[in-house]
């Protein structure tokens, strides 16, 4: 008699880089800030800095690659 055993599963880690610049919607979209906002800013016109301070989306080509690395969002 043979008892069997329940196999665990693998708690999944969340890559901590991807969980402070992405943010996941309640739809499932994934949301990105803009780069070049750091410096040489003088350089950049406003309204393509107003631009810059959006959100936007991740592509779907990378948004794969972005849920592996939020497992729980």
């Amino acid at each position: 008699m043979s008892k069997k055993r329940k196999v665990k599963k693998i708690k999944l880690k969340t890559h901590r880089g991807a969980a402070k610049r992405f943010k996941v919607t309640s739809t499932g979209k994934i949301m990105r800030g803009h780069s070049g906002k750091r410096h040489l800013m003088g350089t950049k016109s406003s309204n393509r800095m107003r631009h810059l301070k959006k959100v936007a989306l991740v592509s779907p080509a990378d948004a794969a690659k972005v849920h592996r690395m939020l497992p729980y969002a």
